[in-house]
């Protein structure tokens, strides 16, 4: 983090009723997750991320598929929320109104105490069948030994639908496949209504997520920006808070309300 943390960052998180904060694969990536395109070591580093995660590739070679994504998963389920993770948490816990929105997959956020976040990409812990309809699906985690040891490069036959009898695929956006709509319509819909938008480690590129923060700048909302590294979107925010989301929420959230708190 530069310098003194901006007083203004504060206390526009303070004196805001709605706050969005929207969230990408750099706060994961604090708690030890990799990056969509870095989560390819050991066995899965002969392989194209981008080119698995396809609908193609998973009616081509379902249990390859499956397996990638059981491998990412049970990574995840080792991974802990971090600072960051749990300051959003109190952001959600302080202020009058916060709709916290990521772009992540995983469950951190959730695991830190955020009680409904809109995920825009799905999620690995969401399972859903192949057909049209796409009804949930319900999976065990993993044993404690799978845990310690994820599948590196093992094909996993991927589990059939109670319901229909039809394949279970993961709960995630694939390339070439639009967002979910009730949750795109419910994370426009927040960000056109906030005071203040806290977009935290995420690039800026990746659309039509990307445009949730401009939305907010262009419905006349603040945008604090957490980054350690200058993105697109400096542009269309009031407050750039350069650094790590473990370190830059907790200093944002302690001076947010450290004068609320002596009263």
């Amino acid at each position: 983090m530069e310098g003194v943390l901006p007083h203004r960052a504060a206390q526009l998180l303070r004196d805001a009723r709605r706050v969005v904060v929207f969230t990408g694969a750099g706060i994961s990536a604090e708690s030890g997750v990799p990056t969509f395109r870095d989560d390819l070591s050991g066995l899965w580093a002969r392989f194209d991320a981008q080119r698995l995660a396809t609908a193609e590739a998973f009616h081509t070679d379902p249990d390859l598929v499956w397996g990638w994504y059981e491998w990412r998963r049970t990574r995840v389920l080792r991974a802990e929320p971090n600072s960051g993770h749990l300051a959003i948490a109190t952001i959600e816990a302080r202020a009058p109104s916060t709709t916290v929105i990521t772009q992540n997959v995983d469950d951190l956020h959730e695991r830190a105490g955020t009680r409904a976040a809109i995920h825009l990409h799905g999620s690995l812990f969401t399972p859903r069948c192949v057909a049209a309809a796409g009804h949930p699906a319900t999976l065990p985690d993993p044993p404690d030994g799978d845990v310690a040891r994820p599948h590196e490069g093992g094909r996993i036959p991927p589990p059939r639908c109670a319901s229909c009898g039809l394949l279970v695929r993961p709960g995630v956006v694939w390339f070439g496949e639009a967002l979910p709509e009730a949750a795109l319509t419910a994370a426009v819909e927040a960000a056109a209504a906030s005071d203040v938008l806290l977009t935290v480690g995420t690039s800026g590129v990746v659309y039509p997520a990307a445009e949730i923060p401009r939305i907010a700048a262009r419905s006349g909302a603040a945008v604090i920006q957490v980054n350690p590294e200058p993105t697109p979107l400096d542009r269309v925010s009031a407050v750039n808070l350069r650094g790590p989301a473990a370190q830059v929420l907790p200093a944002l959230v302690a001076a947010a309300w450290k004068e609320t708190d002596k009263t």
